[in-house]
């Protein structure tokens, strides 16, 4: 069982980062290749708050996420005036830049060694430290943010990101600040990032960099592509999808040695088929085109 609910809350975790991804790109129209920067970024300012400056783990919760956020600007702010093609190399850049940051800077992160013995969530006089407690621990956070992205999609501020996504000429001239919507959508989506990252440093108990690399990020891209986008049960289609697939290859028993390559290439085939056939991925909304 333990197996089974180990699975149930990486879908719980990545459900919430498809989500936050989701507004980005389903959202404001901005495809974005450094969401595992602000997933990482959530995993080691909590983890430092916790073990080096012994926090909580409440206020290291939502200091990572006001962390993740105020450090979203700097990208933001130079690469949102950027379109298309330029603001996908800019989000690379970032991702690069922060991957080298965690691997590099070994006095503060440890580097390739990692921080292990990280300790499990703790509210006063109770500990999540079973595999089944955290189960519940993150679906109930991963509802919370579900319900929140549902608010903030029927919002005013939702309506005016798909009026953005779909023509920004006409949005700007109805009077909308086309940057600072998108600067204020990247520095929410930055912050439900975080939480994802919160959940995992403190479920495994050990992080390092090579969780949260480029390849992170081009994992959370598939989830949502092959998923939809736009809506909320794209990405939660998706994650569950792309969460159960490696689990489902153990039962044919590939041999170790090509199992790795062969996930990545159904991910590929995956991920042409549906852009083919069905460009809104397999329960989304918007279209990629």
């Amino acid at each position: 069982m333990n197996y089974l609910f180990h699975l149930l809350v990486m879908i719980n975790i990545y459900a919430i980062l498809a989500l936050s991804l989701n507004l980005l790109v389903g959202y404001s129209g901005l495809m974005s290749m450094c969401q595992a920067s602000f997933y990482g970024l959530g995993a080691y300012i909590s983890t430092l708050l916790i073990m080096k400056a012994g926090f909580g783990f409440i206020p290291a919760f939502f200091l990572a996420i006001i962390g993740s956020v105020l450090l979203s600007y700097l990208i933001s702010f130079p690469s949102l005036r950027l379109r298309g093609d330029y603001f996908v190399l800019a989000t690379l850049g970032f991702q690069i830049i922060t991957f080298a940051i965690l691997y590099n800077w070994v006095g503060l992160t440890r580097g390739p060694y990692g921080i292990p013995g990280i300790p499990s969530p703790r509210f006063f006089t109770f500990s999540v430290d079973t595999v089944f407690s955290y189960f519940i621990f993150t679906l109930f956070i991963a509802a919370c943010c579900a319900l929140l992205f549902y608010w903030i999609g029927n919002s005013p501020f939702g309506r005016s990101l798909k009026a953005i996504r779909e023509d920004e000429i006409a949005a700007a001239a109805l009077g909308k600040n086309i940057v600072r919507f998108k600067i204020t959508a990247f520095a929410v989506s930055a912050g439900f990032a975080a939480i994802s990252g919160v959940l995992f440093a403190g479920y495994m108990r050990y992080i390092d960099p090579t969780s949260f690399t480029l390849n992170e990020s081009i994992f959370i891209l598939s989830i949502i592509i092959i998923g939809g986008t736009g809506n909320l049960s794209g990405p939660v289609v998706g994650t569950i999808l792309m969460i159960l697939l490696p689990e489902i290859l153990r039962f044919l028993k590939i041999p170790d040695s090509v199992a790795a390559n062969l996930r990545q290439i159904i991910y590929g085939l995956l991920i042409i088929i549906i852009m083919r056939y069905l460009p809104q991925g397999i329960s989304g909304e918007y279209k990629f085109e």
